[in-house]
């Protein structure tokens, strides 16, 4: 019965350490991870792209659009 676990365990681990690996190619391919100019758009579109894995090449583009409040003059 442990050994049973520990494979499905192990399957598990390993579809989603794909999935993400996956995901962090197609935000290389998209240009994601280059590039200095960094704010909460492009993070969280980096971040949903990996997470999204292989639903990239099939049509999913995610984005995320989000607004940082200005301090108060």
């Amino acid at each position: 019965m442990e050994v049973r676990r520990s494979r499905v365990t192990a399957l598990v681990v390993t579809v989603v350490l794909v999935w993400l690996l996956i995901g962090l190619l197609a935000a290389v391919q998209r240009g994601y991870l280059s590039g200095s100019d960094t704010n909460c758009a492009k993070v969280g579109n980096t971040i949903v792209t990996i997470i999204a894995g292989p639903l990239n090449y099939v049509g999913v583009n995610p984005k995320i659009h989000c607004s940082v409040p200005q301090p108060s003059k």
